[in-house]
């Protein structure tokens, strides 16, 4: 029962939250009975929901490793960051280059607490509270200008974030807003739900029905057509081999996703700003 669960103050467990049912998807423990009936819930529609989850995760892994290993990114603004698991953005920039910057943003109280207590001794990296829908406040923020030197290229990430905005809420204003404020070199990754549409026609039925148990669980949840996807890119120069089912980005040694219902209902991509 809810009530017997133990949470950080400030955490409300009788209401489930993204992070943590996020972090239920991908084997986190940071996660209460709320967020595991709204994940059972997304499950009973789309079983493939968890590889998915890992998926990203893996995606995130490649994506860090590319930006700070071949496109030369020493600091990274990561919005919507979630709850640290076993491979963050600072791990992976780090294991590049240790001086490498990073400032996660997200305004979960459970996320910020954990956050907190992770980077606790990192002079390189930091956490803030603020919230996606105000872009200029993160932007002006006082530790993002403080960590950031926005005369310098900028990596960009918004992992699984845009598809928890509602259209009006703009969320193409707001990729548009951030796209904007980076210098030349500067890189953006997305992570988004994918409704394929005629490429999967199947898999677009059921994407329709995870769509739905989201808004009614989560209150937010949005699978976006490609072009609808391809948006949020502007004018930057896509980054081989573009907007892609995770999987296929840049695959390396670690488990692929099978192409099962999960494979083609999330897809991500990099692009530069030229």
């Amino acid at each position: 029962m809810a009530e017997d669960e133990v949470a950080p103050r400030g955490v409300d467990v009788t209401k489930p939250s993204i992070a943590r049912v996020y972090d239920f998807m991908v084997g986190g423990k940071d996660n209460f009975a709320v967020d595991r009936m709204a994940a059972d819930r997304a499950l009973a529609i789309m079983p493939d929901a968890q590889e998915a989850g890992r998926a990203c995760r893996a995606f995130l892994r490649r994506t860090v490793r590319y930006l700070a290993a071949e496109a030369g990114i020493r600091q990274f603004l990561d919005i919507g960051s979630g709850l640290p698991t076993q491979t963050n953005v600072h791990q992976v920039a780090h294991d590049v280059d240790p001086t490498a910057r990073v400032v996660y943003v997200d305004n979960d109280p459970m996320v910020l607490v954990h956050g907190r207590a992770l980077l606790s001794d990192k002079d390189t990296t930091t956490i803030i509270d603020a919230d996606i829908r105000s872009p200029e406040q993160i932007l002006e923020h006082r530790v993002v200008r403080e960590y950031l030197d926005f005369s310098q290229p900028v990596g960009l990430l918004l992992l699984s974030i845009l598809h928890h905005l509602h259209d009006a809420e703009e969320p193409g204003r707001i990729a548009a807003t951030l796209r904007d404020a980076l210098p030349s070199g500067s890189h953006l990754a997305v992570i988004h739900f994918w409704d394929p549409a005629e490429e999967h026609p199947e898999t677009s039925v059921k994407v329709k029905d995870a769509e739905r148990v989201f808004n009614e669980t989560l209150g937010t949840g949005r699978w976006r057509l490609r072009a609808e996807i391809e948006q949020y890119f502007g004018d930057f120069e896509m980054i081989e081999p573009g907007l892609v089912p995770l999987a296929e980005w840049r695959p390396d040694d670690e488990p692929g996703a099978e192409q099962k219902d999960s494979y083609y209902t999330m897809i991500g991509g990099i692009a530069r700003k030229r």
